[in-house]
């Protein structure tokens, strides 16, 4: 199907064919006659004379001076982008994956940018000029747009806003200029063009006069010394105007109009030439950002940003999708196949696509370090392990203070088999790993956004473990279990403080006003009956624990003389301690209902 972006193409081709043929052709009949005459024109360099070498010194140094003047300042009010072609561009749709109806969203708009004549002239409408993709960092925007070029078969503009900053007063606005003075030419030569300015927030915050806030007042102060001369103020009211300039003339049409009107001032009405009127430049600009909530509200109103799309982290659904696409890329052997993609697929919730790729990266530099040149499922573990938590670093505990940090995890790990919450115990280690000198990685066996009140408690009680079982086996706890009753203090503020489920249906985030910078635990902390309550349910929970384990001893030891052996445990193999050793006590059960 021709569609209007290669028929605008054909004909702007056709229109400089034209134009070169009109220029060259006084040159080729000059050249013609001279060959005719018999004085052909022949190659070589002018003859300069004796006296040369006197005044061409002179000359070069002159002309050095004037370049090392003037073109710094030509520079300043340049137009910053990097023009991509699509065939310089290696990725279409078929490689964007992970997004689902976003991706859809984003094909019908390049429909329309692609046939815009049967939007504009037969059906009347408005074609989107602007498109605003936002969301976390490394979930596919720049990608996205990129492919969006490549299908298009239009000229791709990319730009960092970044680059757009000078310390010289008014550069900034003259390279905002000049950028959209470039999109607009491209777009008319080429049939369209799609415009993308990385990191958006960094010229279009709020303006100081339209919200005064301290946040906005405190970013605008660090723009003005980080050299912007303009402010944000300047730099966003000329995002603004530009953003409603797409369709101005080029400056040939204006100089060609001016003289028309300056010809027209002598004659008489009916005799007037006709100013020309420039033609629809089909541009579509991107802008990408993670805060779209501190861009200048003017900027998100239709005719300017007319869509803006939320590129979310991938759902359970789209991590397997992405999983597929780039393990079909990198060298993995039979353990990655089936059912081992799914569990990867559960266990990595809150990945972005950037994330789940590094993940890979990273597995395959293990393979490499262990003489293989395949990845396999256990390489893509110790990979998330590093990455999530930290580098593994093999630490020389005394006897008894090992043996302290397994019953510690063990702990942990009991009380999260016995909860009877659906939860997958990956991985249990006393490998010191960053701060932590052990841990329990565990997860959701499906992915839910919410939790019942039972759920959120099994939570607290998991992080109470490594407490209680230390005080069963030893009398008393040590230092280990400080991170572990931060982790439950703030789970437990929550439950009181904002979810209703402490005793108390009394939001604190309703009375956020930024006195505390947003910091829940602080305002609840603060309230003597909220803390009062946050400390009842923690000794509440801490109650349930101590009853569990005093009568589940025997998988703590199970589980601390396994890591005793082999300092980690790794998916299968915690179940398998556990159920070796509810079969040796005789008690082999299934998982309990939630406590509650």
């Amino acid at each position: 199907m021709t569609v209007d972006v290669q028929v605008t193409r054909e004909r702007q081709r056709r229109k400089r064919l034209r134009r070169v043929a009109i220029v060259m052709s006084p040159l080729v009949a000059w050249l013609w006659l001279r060959i005719i005459s018999g004085n052909p024109v022949s190659p070589g360099w002018p003859h300069l004379g004796s006296d040369a070498m006197i005044w061409l010194p002179g000359i070069v140094i002159i002309l050095l001076i004037g370049l090392v003047l003037v073109v710094p300042m030509l520079g300043n009010g340049r137009s910053p982008e990097t023009i991509y072609l699509p065939e310089q561009i290696d990725v279409g749709f078929d490689d964007v994956k992970g997004l689902g109806p976003v991706l859809n969203e984003v094909r019908h708009t390049l429909e329309v940018f692609l046939n815009h004549r049967q939007f504009r002239d037969e059906m009347g409408g408005q074609p989107r000029r602007g498109v605003l993709f936002e969301g976390p960092p490394g979930t596919g925007k720049t990608y996205t747009a990129k492919a969006m070029a490549r299908e298009a078969g239009v000229p791709f503009l990319f730009v960092s806003s970044t680059a757009f900053q000078s310390m010289w007063y008014g550069a900034t606005a003259r390279k905002i200029r000049a950028y959209f003075r470039r999109l607009r030419k491209v777009a008319r030569e080429e049939g369209g063009a799609i415009g993308f300015i990385e990191e958006f927030d960094a010229i279009g915050m709020t303006r100081g006069g339209m919200n005064r806030a301290a946040g906005s007042m405190v970013a605008a102060a660090t723009i003005e010394r980080s050299g912007v001369a303009e402010g944000i103020g300047g730099v966003v009211n000329e995002l603004l105007v530009q953003m409603q300039s797409f369709d101005d003339p080029p400056r040939s049409m204006k100089f060609r109009n001016s003289c028309i009107r300056f010809v027209n001032r002598f004659l008489p009405s009916h005799r007037h030439f006709k100013t020309v009127t420039a033609s629809f430049a089909n541009v579509l600009l991107i802008g990408a950002t993670n805060r779209a909530d501190s861009l200048d509200p003017a900027l998100l109103r239709p005719g300017r940003f007319d869509r803006v799309l939320h590129f979310p982290l991938p759902s359970r659904s789209g991590r397997r999708e992405l999983i597929e696409y780039f393990l079909e890329k990198k060298a993995h052997d039979a353990t990655l196949d089936g059912q081992a993609r799914d569990d990867l697929a559960a266990s990595s919730m809150g990945y972005s696509p950037a994330s789940l790729e590094r993940l890979f990266d990273e597995a395959l530099l293990f393979a490499l370090r262990d003489g293989r040149n395949r990845l396999s499922i256990a390489d893509a573990r110790r990979a998330r392990m590093d990455v999530e938590i930290g580098l593994a670093e093999p630490t020389e505990y005394t006897v008894e203070e090992r043996r302290s940090i397994a019953t510690h995890e063990a702990g942990h790990a009991t009380v999260a088999y016995l909860v009877g919450t659906g939860r997958k115990l990956e991985v249990l280690s006393i490998i010191r790993r960053k701060e932590a000198l052990g841990l329990l990685a565990h997860s959701e066996l499906e992915e839910r956004y919410t939790k019942r009140r039972s759920e959120a408690l099994a939570l607290v009680q998991i992080s109470l473990g490594g407490m209680v079982s230390e005080e069963l086996f030893y009398g008393e706890s040590g230092t280990g279990p400080g991170g572990d009753l931060v982790a439950a203090t703030r789970l437990a503020v929550e439950l009181v403080g904002s979810l209703g489920l402490g005793g108390s249906l009394v939001s604190f985030r309703a009375a956020d006003n930024g006195a505390f910078g947003g910091d829940l635990v602080a305002q609840v902390l603060r309230d003597d009956r909220a803390r009062t309550a946050v400390e009842s349910l923690l000794h509440e929970q801490k109650a349930v624990v101590v009853r569990l384990l005093s009568e589940h001893r025997h998988i703590i030891e199970a589980l601390r003389d396994a890591l005793l052996e082999r300092d980690e445990l790794v998916d299968r193999e915690i179940l398998e301690v556990i159920e070796g050793a509810e079969r040796q006590a005789g008690l082999l059960i299934d998982l309990r209902e939630p406590v509650r």
